[in-house]
């Protein structure tokens, strides 16, 4: 019998975690270790973000280098994971009557690589990807996440990959850690009581939350993930925050696991 799988929501925050070693690293390292093995992870990443809603469905997704101005060892990296077509078919049929596309030309963005070469180091769990619609309202997308919630019992990790707070015009580049903005610890906080509550109506209407949550929310494509991995919690089901703290005063690298 299928182990139910959690589903976990990851702070990616900078691009060079995936080459670092951090206590966010080695949190993420953690939990790839400490679950049972899935058959394959659907991952829901930042940055895939455009007006459709597409599944990645090739066998071979390649390594997307979709950022700019990092060290040359960071272009380096490829993560030969391997896709699962037929996981793909099986989400466009669970998302049905959403048109879901299959898709051949995406890949593996740094939202999901950066962080699952710490998860899987050996990139032998096969691993799809499910865009974000860039039309469509938040609440879109998490009843959309809620049609998926049976690939849990069927071995598949969910993963969302984003920032709970993510303003990169407030962000410190310098080499020295700052301290995080108050209305990014703020709004974290707001949240982390709303999903202590399993109060996710208010999640989804976070625009309704005021300032902070404009200030944490600039855009919503790192905030959304998290909807998706939210929208996977059962009845009974506990949330916890494995992993926590800011980067560059201005992103949380919350993470938020449901079991």
């Amino acid at each position: 019998m299928a182990t139910r799988m959690p589903a976990m929501f990851f702070g990616h925050g900078n691009p060079m975690n995936a080459l670092t070693r951090n206590a966010w690293t080695q949190a993420w390292a953690a939990f790839g270790q400490n679950i049972t093995r899935p058959r394959a992870v659907l991952c829901v990443s930042a940055h895939w973000y455009l007006s459709a809603t597409l599944v990645t469905s090739m066998p071979r997704p390649r390594t997307i280098h979709d950022f700019g101005g990092f060290p040359h060892e960071l272009y380096e990296v490829d993560y030969p994971a391997p896709g699962d077509p037929e996981l793909a078919k099986r989400v466009q049929t669970l998302l049905s009557p959403v048109q879901v596309g299959l898709d051949e030309e995406w890949g593996l963005d740094h939202g999901t690589w950066s962080v699952l070469r710490h998860v899987f180091p050996e990139a032998d769990v096969p691993i799809i990807q499910l865009s974000l619609d860039e039309t469509k309202p938040a609440s879109f997308h998490y009843d959309l996440a809620r049609q998926l919630s049976s690939l849990r019992d069927e071995s598949v990790l969910i993963v969302g990959s984003g920032n709970l707070v993510h303003n990169l015009h407030a962000y410190s580049w310098g080499r020295h850690p700052v301290e995080p903005f108050d209305w990014g610890v703020r709004f974290e906080q707001l949240a982390r009581e709303f999903i202590h509550a399993r109060d996710h109506a208010s999640l989804v209407n976070y625009p309704s939350l005021g300032p902070d949550a404009m200030l944490a929310i600039p855009t919503p494509e790192h905030y959304l993930p998290l909807l998706y991995v939210l929208a996977q919690q059962q009845e009974g089901e506990a949330t916890t925050f494995p992993v926590a703290g800011f980067d560059g005063g201005s992103i949380s690298m919350l993470s938020v696991r449901v079991a």
